[in-house]
């Protein structure tokens, strides 16, 4: 699948472009792209939706700030999942139907229509974990605020023995037309919002909204191998829909604490483990830790610091299926700050064997040292 250009791309605007600026732009792309005027051009088509996507997005205020601020992650399923040219103009009546659009290429709709439901808003709540939680999985009780349809009034708004009535501003159709010059676009209600109707009595719980708080409590089951910054989909558990639509959905956004050993590659853990120099210089057989418990890991003699040994399948599932990652041990040679006396007096007579044969590397050092000094030196023979 395509990745999703930004909007602003889309509708060919800056990211500071005023409300005005984005209706002129939209505007100008639906004409141009409009099916009407394109025949048979699929292509066409699908710009029309992505621009009709792009602007249902940034011309509403809370939308544009969570895109603003997330990007396409931030407003996943807040637009109008449109899979036809007749799912727009029913979500944008008050530019396709009766009004400009209309006029230029005959009604689809709006006016008097049937207003399709909206869909609650989607909603964000923060889970942390630790790095074991993360790489084997886990079930987390979250708690969070929502909104939920007014149970005293059942989402009227209305009070108790009292019913909406139709807006006396639009007469029930939730759309006004307004002119432009030689435009005319039809607009949401500005009295009823786009609802059709006015509430004369509304409801004590809900002050007419038809929604009112709640404090949602629920486990949500975190796969195995989420990363920091992945999300978790509740579908349907997101806030009511205000005039009986879907409700929408809630995001568990994720966040890995930083762990006392292990670093973090993607499926891949690091491990840096101190050795002593007789461990690298003569081998070893180490225990180690990893997150499902320790492991034998044998370094082998000569290891120099730095050298990397791998243990595969001890790193962090692939959350997208698949093997395991690798742990990734990074060994560092620790030279010790305090020495006993029997320490201290085999390391003398180390040093005095190395003293009087030299090894070959180290040998070829201290001649490339000589020359550098006194560059008539001739090389030590062995």
């Amino acid at each position: 699948m395509a990745e999703k250009r930004d909007y602003y791309t889309v509708l060919g605007v800056g990211r500071d472009a005023a409300k005005q600026e984005l209706d002129r732009a939209y505007r100008k792309l639906a004409i141009k792209f409009h099916p009407d005027s394109n025949k048979n051009d699929e292509d066409a088509v699908e710009k029309f939706k992505e621009a009709s996507e792009a602007y249902e997005i940034l011309s509403d205020q809370a939308k544009r700030e969570r895109y603003d601020r997330y990007g396409h992650a931030g407003v996943d399923g807040m637009a109008h999942q449109s899979h036809d040219v007749e799912d727009i103009f029913e979500a944008f009546g008050d530019l396709f139907g009766g009004g400009m659009f209309g006029d230029l290429f005959g009604s689809r709709g709006g006016g008097g229509g049937r207003r399709r439901s909206r869909r609650g808003a989607d909603i964000r709540c923060n889970v942390t974990l630790t790095l074991e939680e993360a790489a084997r999985g886990v079930s987390k009780d979250i708690s969070f605020r929502r909104r939920i349809r007014c149970v005293t009034c059942e989402g009227s708004g209305a009070a108790p023995g009292s019913q909406p009535e139709p807006c006396g501003t639009c007469g029930g159709r939730g759309q006004v037309i307004q002119s432009a010059g030689i435009l005319r676009v039809q607009t949401a209600c500005p009295h009823c919002h786009g609802t059709g109707q006015q509430i004369s009595q509304p409801c004590g719980d809900c002050r007419g909204a038809g929604l009112q708080n709640e404090k949602a409590e629920l486990t949500v089951e975190i796969p195995a191998g989420v990363d920091d910054g992945m999300r978790v989909r509740l579908q349907n558990e997101g806030e009511a829909s205000p005039d009986g639509g879907p409700p929408g959905d809630c995001y568990c956004f994720i966040s890995v604490l930083p762990h006392a050993l292990f670093k973090r590659d993607g499926i891949h853990l690091i491990l840096q483990l101190p050795i002593s120099y007789t461990q690298a210089a003569l081998g070893a057989e180490i225990e180690v830790p990893t997150l499902v418990g320790p492991e034998s890991l044998r370094v082998d003699a000569g290891t120099q610091n730095g050298d990397v040994f791998t243990l595969r399948g001890k790193g962090i599932m692939d959350p997208r299926g698949g093997r395991a990652g690798d742990l990734l041990i990074q060994v560092m040679i620790e030279v010790p700050k305090k020495l006993s006396g029997e320490q201290e007096k085999l390391l003398r007579e180390l040093a005095q064997l190395e003293h009087e044969s030299v090894l070959p590397h180290r040998k070829s050092f201290l001649d490339k040292l000589r020359t550098f000094f006194d560059p008539d030196a001739q090389p030590q023979e062995s």
